[in-house]
């Protein structure tokens, strides 16, 4: 057969990442902060576009406060919560023009791309900035050390919860009962994580007022002797220098006293000022999460973070016309076909953020009902499919997205949790709710009923958990909980 060339018909699908779909992808997994200065950018740039005061007419009809909001009448642990509609006017921040609206529907696919690339306006220059390395702040140092002090999930969510209740001097701001009452756990369990949080860097970090932010510094130092303790006790009389009632107080001569002081100048009493200041800033949430009084949920975006843009119709067609030149009018169109297409970005990233929270809700209502220890397991695949988008879709929307609940203010991320499958197509149990069983049936034991791994895989399928023994033996392992021959030989010392 001969070998030639020739022409061939071919039809085939792809999808080309033009820069605005590109722009489109990131504005998704922006924080409202970080979206507010983008918007800010362009508002600055594009000169079709102006500021919105959200008391504009929407497509000719009046705006009640509730557009943005889904409710669900029922939620109970014990039955699936009711379907919420997806039905959701334009928010604000989509009106288009003083002479009418343009056309802004339609959807934009995030799913297929990546995150990458592109400005609004086209441009593909460099910025040196990109690169360089941004500030870790007192936040992201305490994360990185609790990912690797916490291996229980649950913990970690307390963990993280109690970090977002740091101020940027490094001190634990609210009080323990009452954070407890907010994540429906007790205030033992909650102090029990908060003497491993004090043991974090930078030392001295979430005292709870400036005398145990010392003694953690001097515990660490080892120069918490009794006199030291004395002066941390009476530091009322050290601010009014009245060093001879110190001294007695302190059972030491004043030479020693001044040596101690020394010691105690030496320390921080604000030990977060050593690192970035992003504590400071307040975490503005995305989604408000509020009872109804039926007893169930209603979802609703914090119109706050929504940036309010209009595009001026009026001004692109006086600028544009007959009388234009052809520069001109090629620089308006592509003012115009940005600034529709923000207008366009903003409305389904906002659409997206609410649909992908009311799923969260649906899925673990057993969290804001009844606390930490009722987390379902859930996976990011198990919400896409419920509301019909792809997995990467929903994970640049739980990513600096946070959702204001009845118990705190959480990051969207935080709800997802591993499942262990049940046994006879029963309902999954979370790997956290399995840990906490098998803290119990170890607590449980004396010198003579110690149990091996088999032994508690047969307990836990004996509850309806399918469950292998070597991940009895991890989840044994991330607790800190020594193998069935140690634990005999400590229990039996202990008996001893």
């Amino acid at each position: 057969m001969a070998v030639a060339p020739r022409l061939v018909q071919k039809q085939s699908q792809s999808l080309v990442m033009t820069p605005q779909l590109q722009q489109a992808i990131k504005l998704l997994q922006l924080s409202n902060i970080e979206l507010a200065a983008f918007v800010e950018e362009q508002l600055e740039s594009n000169p079709l576009l102006e500021r919105g005061t959200g008391d504009e007419n929407r497509r000719g009809e009046d705006v009640s406060a509730g557009e943005s909001t889904e409710s669900y009448s029922e939620i109970s642990l014990d039955a699936p919560a009711k379907e919420a509609s997806d039905t959701l006017d334009v928010p604000d921040h989509t009106i288009n023009s003083e002479d009418g609206p343009a056309d802004v529907g339609g959807t934009v696919d995030w799913s297929k791309s990546s995150s990458s690339g592109g400005s609004f306006n086209g441009s593909s220059d460099y910025d040196p900035m990109d690169n360089t390395a941004a500030e870790i702040s007192l936040s992201d140092h305490l994360n990185a050390q609790l990912a690797m002090a916490l291996h229980d999930p649950k913990d970690r969510l307390i963990g993280q919860y109690l970090i977002d209740q740091v101020d940027e001097n490094g001190y634990l701001r609210g009080d323990l009962s009452d954070i407890s009452e907010r994540l429906g756990v007790s205030v033992t369990r909650v102090q029990s994580l908060l003497t491993t949080l004090q043991t974090f860097e930078p030392t001295g970090v979430f005292a709870r007022d400036l005398r145990e932010c010392l003694t953690l510094q001097l515990k660490e130092l080892g120069e918490l002797d009794g006199p030291m303790q004395a002066m941390i006790e009476n530091l009322e009389l050290l601010a009014k220098h009245d060093l001879n009632a110190l001294a007695k107080r302190c059972g030491v001569s004043k030479d020693a006293l001044m040596s101690m002081v020394s010691k105690l100048r030496a320390l921080s009493p604000k030990p977060g000022l050593a690192y970035g200041s992003d504590m400071a800033a307040t975490v503005e949430p995305d989604v408000f999460i509020k009872e109804t009084s039926q007893g169930g949920w209603t979802v609703e975006l914090n119109a706050d973070t929504l940036p309010r843009v209009l595009v001026n119709n009026r001004y692109f067609a006086k600028l544009s016309g007959k009388n234009s030149d052809e520069a001109t009018q090629t620089f308006m169109s592509e003012c115009e076909q940005n600034a529709n297409w923000l207008v366009k970005s903003l409305d389904q990233r906002a659409r997206t953020i609410l649909k992908v929270a009311s799923e969260i809700v649906k899925q673990q209502d057993g969290f804001f009902a009844y606390g930490i220890d009722h987390l379902r397991p859930l996976n990011l695949k198990t919400v896409a499919e419920a509301i019909e988008m792809h997995e990467s879709t929903v994970s640049r929307v739980t990513s600096n997205k946070y959702m204001a609940t009845p118990r705190g203010t959480f990051e969207l991320k935080y709800f997802f949790t591993a499942s262990i499958p049940a046994l006879g197509g029963g309902e999954a149990h979370s790997a956290e709710a399995v840990r906490h069983k098998i803290k119990i049936l170890i607590s449980e034991e004396t010198p003579k009923t110690v149990k091996s791994d088999d032994k508690i895989v047969d307990l836990l399928k004996a509850q309806g958990i399918d469950i292998a023994r070597r991940t009895v033996a991890k989840y044994r392992e991330s607790m800190g909980v020594p193998s069935s021959v140690e634990r005999r030989r400590i229990l039996a010392h202990q008996a001893g």
